[in-house]
């Protein structure tokens, strides 16, 4: 199949764009790529299809995403981070079924295939919420999924007793790290390679250090990833210092620091933290929607780029973010960093695209195989409808992206040689079918998790 007539991203070693630009996709891999009439002489029995005013990029890469909350979009806004945790997301989280983590997976991947997301990175899947069910949702769509399940063995956050999680949640060493190896024994590798299996350990503060050192020597000997949120509120930075530590030495002492981690957030680092994150390797998820929405703060994202820090990029979950469009997140990835650094170039429309494709690639240790369009590699891109009159002009397509494009611009989505989405619609999903299993779902969940008069706003309504 030839993809023919776009403005081509490639985001490859010389970042080159190529205008009238074509793909040639054979199985699930780039065969070729190149200017339009080129590629028609080349292969003039392929089949083409016309992507005439789109701009073409490699599918997004979020590297921080909680599937399971997209069912609780919109149920805990206005509140800081531990108040939403502890009195809201932790008690809906605690009385969901497996059924309803299923459908809440197919509702994310689904809202993030349309929005241009073709491989994401869960954080942290709950035992309770079925961890196959989420493969299988994975597997089922086409999507790209690394998935951490959670470990953990503490039940509180940070050094606070009264931070304490729902009892629904807890877990302990069987059934969140050796949990997870057996998900990892079954999933890892499945659908193609699609699918692969992480650690997704809890904040420090919900996790042993024997635990977080069991963890990490199984993650060097097995050869599994580790993701875990880090820095992300001053009560991070406190229990840090409760032990003695900066947040990144104590990351370092437990066996975190590492080219196969992903840190999530670091908003409270201090300069010594930065530097040990440069030289260990470890990457970092930045997710500026939800650490303003819950005033967390704001990661110090052009620091980190100094020191040589791979930084991603995550949408996070949909109660902190209230959605999975990683389009919006790159807008406000570029925006936040000027505005408090007074600085216009701080973090330019080119280095956010980065974020959001090779450098998740990267993070995720797939950058071989995804996050630019290259020959031999992975056929996993999207086409961006530039021709609406809320998208006209443009001159920078990276510009026009990163400043213009939202997921509702998505018109074709390809993930591993498969055309996921066509004219902006689910191929391998029913949408409609899945909205109203959510929508009844998630109703269920804040009825039995005593919080339905939570839910009401703060002005009256008839």
């Amino acid at each position: 199949m030839l993809y023919t007539c776009a403005t081509i991203i490639t985001v490859d070693r010389t970042r080159r764009i190529i205008t009238d630009g074509a793909i040639r996709v054979t199985g699930d891999i780039i065969a070729d790529i190149g200017k339009t009439a080129v590629l028609r002489e080349r292969y003039p029995d392929d089949d083409d299809y016309d992507l005439s005013g789109r701009i073409v990029i490699p599918g997004l890469i979020s590297t921080h995403m909680h599937t399971a909350q997209t069912l609780l979009r919109g149920t805990a806004d206005d509140l800081e981070l531990v108040s939403w945790l502890c009195e809201r997301i932790w008690v809906l989280q605690g009385n969901f079924t497996e059924a309803d983590g299923y459908a809440a997976a197919r509702l994310s991947i689904g809202e993030m295939l349309k929005s241009g997301t073709t491989c994401f990175l869960e954080s942290m899947f709950a035992d309770r919420y079925g961890f196959d069910g989420l493969a299988r949702a994975v597997d089922e769509s086409g999507a790209r999924g690394c998935l951490g399940k959670i470990v953990m063995d503490i039940a509180k956050y940070a050094q606070d007793d009264a931070w304490a999680m729902h009892p629904g949640l807890v877990e302990n060493r069987e059934t969140s790290l050796l949990g997870t190896l057996k998900m990892w024994e079954k999933w890892n590798g499945a659908a193609n390679d699609r699918i692969r299996v992480w650690f997704g350990a809890r904040t420090p503060g919900g996790v042993s250090d024997a635990l977080y050192k069991e963890m990490t020597a199984l993650s060097r000997g097995k050869g599994i990833p580790v993701t875990m949120h880090c820095a992300e509120v001053k009560a991070d930075r406190d229990f840090f210092a409760s032990v003695a530590h900066t947040p990144m030495s104590y990351c370092d002492s437990v066996g975190l620091l590492s080219p196969s981690t992903v840190l999530v957030h670091m908003v409270h680092l201090g300069d010594s933290d930065i530097q040990r994150l440069g030289v260990s390797g470890t990457h970092v998820a930045h997710c500026p929607t939800s650490n303003a929405k819950l005033a967390s703060g704001i990661c110090r994202v052009p620091d980190l780029q100094r020191a040589g820090v791979n930084v991603g990029l995550g949408t996070d979950g949909a109660p902190c973010n209230n959605t999975c469009d990683l389009l919006q997140e790159m807008k406000l990835a570029a925006i936040i960093h000027k505005s408090v650094s007074y600085d216009p170039t701080a973090v330019p429309a080119e280095s956010v695209l980065e974020m959001a494709t090779i450098n998740g690639a990267k993070a995720l240790g797939l950058d071989d195989r995804i996050g630019s369009l290259e020959v031999g590699k992975k056929a996993d891109f999207v086409a961006i409808d530039m021709r609406g009159i809320h998208s006209q002009p443009w001159f920078n397509p990276a510009s026009a992206v990163v400043y213009t494009a939202t997921g509702r611009d998505v018109d074709v989505v390809v993930v591993d040689g498969t055309m996921l989405v066509e004219k902006g619609e689910l191929l391998t999903m029913d949408e409609r079918e899945i909205v109203e299993e959510a929508k009844q779902r998630s109703r269920e969940v804040v009825k039995r998790a005593g919080l339905t008069a939570q839910m009401q706003g703060r002005w009256p309504v008839e």
